[in-house]
């Protein structure tokens, strides 16, 4: 006994100070690309070595187009590889979530000169994804919390189909670590007693009516949270005979959380967003 307290007083505080400090990303740590358009020249090599179609190109009257899907995106840096340019970076970025599908997808359009090779026209959206305002102090989130629910917030995870990856970062947010109840936040066994719905994993087809009647069975407003490429989009495994995509093909999502998986500061993030989307959605009964 006397050995272990010893050890925790040499140990001292881990948990991060996350959102109220920067986030202390590690190195080792694989974040979202970023692409250079002005002086991207090899789209095409990029795509065709994307495993999930998240870059695309398309061609019409001599213009090309190149759609960059960061909700599809597995940040498995095999774009950068194949870029001959270097216009693509892998970053340690992680702060992706966003309340809208829509926002995930970068559009850059280019043209083809007289000796066929592609310079840049302009970029329709140019950089990284829309980000959402963030909440950075721990005391102000809790007073939020308490302020929309009057408690804390019950979270309700739901696995409707993932390879587990998700779930072992999300696990992590309950360690000294991170700690998610020091912000009024903790997960609850039962969708009836949770305000938000954290799903995971390409919906699978067996997992269809689990996942709606899960949906039902929380209590209004409900804020669900698609979490990885695979909820929000359907990752590398996309809509087949197995699978239905995306978890808005089943029920409505309020947040997507990108990532293969998203590290924890990434889910604290996108769980931070739902708040406010309960907030809109007005407060409970």
């Amino acid at each position: 006994m006397f050995k272990i307290l010893k050890k925790t007083a040499q140990t001292g505080l881990v948990t991060i100070g996350y959102p109220q400090e920067s986030a202390r990303i590690s190195e080792r740590f694989r974040g979202a690309p970023r692409f250079n358009f002005s002086a991207w020249r090899g789209a095409r090599e990029a795509a065709e070595a994307c495993p999930t179609g998240a870059i695309s190109i398309r061609d019409a009257d001599g213009t090309r187009c190149v759609v960059v899907d960061y909700g599809l995106c597995t940040y498995c840096g095999q774009c950068a590889e194949a870029d001959p340019t270097g216009a693509v970076q892998m970053t340690l970025q992680f702060d992706l979530a966003v309340l809208h599908r829509s926002n995930l997808v970068v559009t850059a359009q280019y043209e083809l000169d007289s000796e066929g090779r592609q310079h840049t026209l302009k970029a329709l959206r140019h950089g990284d994804p829309v980000q959402e305002p963030r909440e950075r102090h721990e005391q102000k989130v809790r007073r939020r919390i308490h302020q929309v629910l009057g408690r804390s917030l019950a979270i309700r995870e739901v696995d409707a189909g993932s390879c587990n990856g998700c779930e072992v970062e999300i696990t992590a947010l309950n360690n000294p670590v991170y700690d998610l109840e020091r912000l009024g936040i903790h997960f609850v066994a039962s969708p009836r007693h949770a305000d938000m719905l954290l799903v995971t994993g390409p919906v699978t087809r067996n997992m269809e009516l689990a996942l709606l009647k899960t949906y039902q069975a929380a209590p209004d407003p409900k804020v669900v949270v698609a979490v990885g490429a695979c909820g929000v989009s359907g990752g590398i495994f996309g809509r087949n005979y197995a699978t239905l995509g995306g978890v808005d093909q089943v029920i409505p999502v309020d947040v997507f959380v990108p990532g293969c998986p998203p590290q924890p500061h990434a889910l604290l993030f996108g769980i931070l967003l739902g708040v406010g989307r309960i907030e809109q959605k007005g407060l409970p009964r």
